[in-house]
């Protein structure tokens, strides 16, 4: 069995790489294998220290048994990609703002141990796949862990949702949400949508600051199709983006179409805290 151990810390919020240093000491102790991925800011000297030496991706896909995920929820959707949503186990230490992912607090990085010596519980999320059509043509693809979104830049669009071909909503707005339980905590919450358990399996569908009242949050049963058309673009900008990433440019008539994906994220749970504890720690009771 492997005993490589990936660190994929995004420097812009480690600063100095600082916990990295410690987890790879820890992990270095104790007999494991460790190599450093930086998750962004490879390639910015004043991101990353002198005496970390950076291993390309190249050389670990397929060789680690773990990724540890040191930064925030973002960091951890952003390692997710590189790794092509495979199976390998990540355990995300979290240095973000809410954290509902990355389930080891800093301050407990000894525990990073008990994770390497198989000692968590796996928490199995659902993905989506994303299809965007073009004149009947698929024009891109991706899979998405936390949501895929269409927006306008600057404009509202016209935006029509289908769930198995039969019209869900249709509306004027900035655009909408199609999230995943997981993404349910992230931009899909901000545009009204639902709080859903993690390891559900449910499709969420949330409009964004549409020019209708009636227009409100659906939630699917996971064997559904979504399709969402966005219309009356012509002269003005829309995009669509998968898990935050780099958006693709829309045309007229664009058709997204999103289901659920037969991969699955591996995340680690060390059983700190529960989904429940969190959502009311950092979003229902706020303490002074």
């Amino acid at each position: 069995m492997s005993k490589l151990i990936v660190l994929c810390p995004n420097p812009y919020r480690d600063c100095g790489l600082e916990l990295t240093k410690k987890a790879r000491d820890i992990l270095s102790d104790n007999g494991y294998d460790v190599a450093v991925c930086p998750v962004f800011g490879s390639d910015d000297s004043s991101a990353i220290p002198k005496d970390i030496e950076i291993t390309p991706w190249t050389e670990v896909t397929g060789k680690a048994f773990m990724f540890m995920v040191i930064g925030g929820d973002g960091t951890i959707l952003h390692t997710a990609r590189y790794l092509n949503h495979s199976d390998t186990p990540m355990l995300g230490i979290n240095l973000g703002t809410k954290g509902f992912m990355a389930s080891l607090e800093p301050e407990y990085l000894d525990m990073i141990l008990e994770a390497a010596a198989g000692n968590y519980l796996e928490s199995r999320r659902m993905m989506i796949d994303v299809k965007l059509m073009r004149g009947g043509k698929v024009v891109y693809s991706d899979c998405g862990l936390n949501d895929v979104v269409i927006h306008g830049m600057g404009d509202c669009i016209k935006i029509t949702a289908c769930c198995d071909g039969d019209r869900i909503m249709s509306f004027s707005g900035d655009g909408i949400v199609v999230a995943t339980p997981t993404g349910s905590t992230g931009y899909s919450m901000s545009a009204g949508g639902p709080i859903v358990e993690p390891e559900a399996r449910n499709i969420i569908i949330s409009p964004i600051c549409a020019h209708v009242m009636g227009a409100k949050s659906f939630v699917l049963a996971p064997q559904h199709t979504v399709t969402v058309g966005a219309e009356k673009i012509h002269d003005r900008r829309a995009y669509v983006s998968v898990d935050g990433s780099d958006g693709i440019d829309l045309a007229n008539n664009d058709i997204v179409v999103i289901k659920q994906s037969d991969k699955t994220a591996n995340l680690i749970h060390l059983g700190q805290k529960s989904f429940y504890d969190l959502t009311f720690e950092k979003l229902l009771y706020k303490t002074r």
